[in-house]
């Protein structure tokens, strides 16, 4: 498909990583979505449109998860899950659900912020999916809730509460307003967008399960019901699978469009945008084609905007990260140093967890694109003592990395290591090999099924590695290849990400530090437009 802004249609997903349970508004002329983070930092990202397609990254509401303490360490499951986002009274809200605490609310004057401190306005286990919702007709406010049975011991069913208009906490102690298990055939009922649109309390909620499930529409003209109900969403006979939770838009000329995620194994939830219309019998929304999604359409009835995605490549001016990465904890003072050149400097963090990067909180990570693609960095290891180590990774329940080692003679190498889901510790997936200089650019070359081929370029003509590591022969323009294919996995919840790591065994005092330059993501099949 054509790049050309004009270009009449576009082609889902319009977000092809792992924005996971998105929810949108529009303010003016300018739409916002954010989506869950669960336990990455900076949470709750931020991201702005003009027309629905294309999107960028302009921030995060969450710096740091709270409390502290319970973060200091990876939660991938924890944290902020399936948050709303709102514009009420001149200010941007952000509602979610943390499943061991309860319900969190933000809010600021201007999407970029300054954001508010989290303020717990529901405390409780397995309390989910928040969403609010000001009644402009009457100037009452509500609250909708689901409940996650891991926690609670409770599911399938939705709380509604009313709330004081500030936003700072409920006025009762809530009703169920919908009983999924009364429904015939409806199970997992969870995520809820309130809405009021034609005189009716409107609740879009997804059922079924993040892989399989629909997206329902409850409405009732009483907010604690009764309420009625409607499959508005569902695969039939297309390839999306599992299509829902998510958020209603309208645009100023009044079209109605829904953003909604698919579940992609490693690639995680990826979003779609599907047209939708109100008044189809009796009333209710028509979402995609009679409720079956769409590949591609019209694009909505908006001015033309040049082709943008959220950033992925990074020189890490000034040594900092841009707004795409995110560490797997709350970050610590001196993880990364801030200086006035180009790439990014971490310490060779000290821990006992060096055998497993699933137990580290100082990697820095970033969404696995969607689509193929070849992502590169250059890593130079700086002095520091044997067993120092940095490196490129594709992390999930397994995990596979390549980097540099410093030896016990105080020489570096090449080394390339992996841990299945099962194991609790890594090994080698290929021979470490010499690295001059303490100096590689590393590669993954990732496949459509999240498969992923290592190679390295330590710039040693002498290297002879080939055939024997992978059977295809040796790398193209001066890349090895390195171990065998590795097929990225997903985290509960969570797709694959990449991540960056400098890391050491305990002991005392400075263990060396480890700069990344020229961070490059190239989507090997790139869509023309989108």
């Amino acid at each position: 498909m054509s790049a050309d802004p004009a270009e009449p249609v576009y082609r889902n997903p319009v977000l092809d990583a792992d924005w996971s349970d998105p929810d949108v508004i529009r303010v003016g002329d300018d739409f916002y979505l954010t989506a869950s983070s669960f336990g990455r930092v900076p949470g709750l990202p931020l991201l702005h449109s003009r027309d629905l397609v294309n999107w960028t990254l302009v921030g995060h509401a969450l710096q740091r998860l709270e409390p502290e303490s319970e973060f200091a360490a990876p939660r991938h499951d924890c944290g902020v899950w399936a948050p709303s986002l709102r514009h009420h009274d001149g200010r941007f809200w952000i509602f979610w659900g943390d499943p061991d605490r309860g319900v969190f609310q933000v809010n600021a004057p201007e999407i970029r912020g300054p954001w508010t401190r989290p303020h717990l306005v529901k405390a409780g286990k397995g309390l989910i999916d928040p969403c609010p919702l000001w009644d402009d007709e009457t100037g009452e406010a509500y609250l909708v809730h689901a409940w996650a049975k891991s926690r609670s011991g409770v599911k399938n069913r939705l709380t509604g509460h009313r709330m004081h208009p500030h936003g700072t906490e409920l006025l009762d102690e809530g009703k169920v307003i919908v009983d999924g298990d009364r429904i015939p055939g409806w199970f997992t009922l969870e995520g809820p967008k309130l809405y009021r649109h034609d005189g009716w309390f409107w609740i879009f909620a997804p059922a079924g399960g993040v892989e399989t499930g629909w997206q329902g529409a409850f409405r009732s003209r009483a907010f604690f019901g009764p309420y009625e109900e409607k499959v508005v969403l569902e695969q039939k006979g297309t390839d999306v699978n599992g299509p829902h939770q998510g958020g209603w838009v309208r645009t100023p000329s009044g079209e109605d469009w829904f953003l909604h995620f698919q579940q992609r194994g490693a690639y995680g939830r990826v979003v779609h945008l599907q047209p939708m219309r109100w008044g189809g019998g009796g009333g209710w929304p028509v979402i995609g084609d009679d409720g079956a999604p769409v590949a591609e359409h019209r694009r909505p009835d908006l001015p033309p905007q040049p082709p943008a995605a959220p950033a992925t490549d990074d020189d890490f001016p000034g040594g900092r990260p841009g707004r795409q990465w995110q560490w797997t904890a709350n970050p610590r003072d001196g993880w990364a140093t801030h200086h006035s050149a180009d790439g990014l400097r971490l310490t060779c963090v000290r821990t006992p967890d060096a055998h497993d990067l699933r137990a580290l909180p100082n990697v820095l990570t970033q969404r696995l694109p969607g689509t193929p693609c070849t992502v590169e960095v250059d890593l130079r290891l700086d002095d520091g003592e044997p067993g120092a180590r940095a490196g490129l990774a594709v992390l999930g329940d397994a995990y596979s990395w390549i980097g540099l080692q410093r030896g016990p003679d105080g020489t570096v190498r090449l080394v390339h290591r992996f841990a299945e889901t099962v194991a609790d510790q890594e090994r080698d997936a290929a021979p470490p090999r010499p690295a001059p200089g303490g100096r590689a650019r590393l590669r993954v070359d990732i496949d459509a099924g999240a498969r992923c081929r290592f190679s390295y370029d330590t710039g040693d003509t002498g290297d002879t590695a080939n055939t024997a590591d992978t059977g295809d022969g040796a790398g193209q323009g001066g890349f090895r290849p390195s171990g065998q294919v590795f097929a990225a996995t997903p985290w509960r919840w969570v797709g694959a990400l990449l991540g960056l790591v400098a890391l050491a065994p305990t002991g005392q005092g400075h263990a060396g530090t480890a700069t990344f330059t020229q961070f490059r993501i190239r989507i090997q099949e790139k869509r023309a437009d989108r």
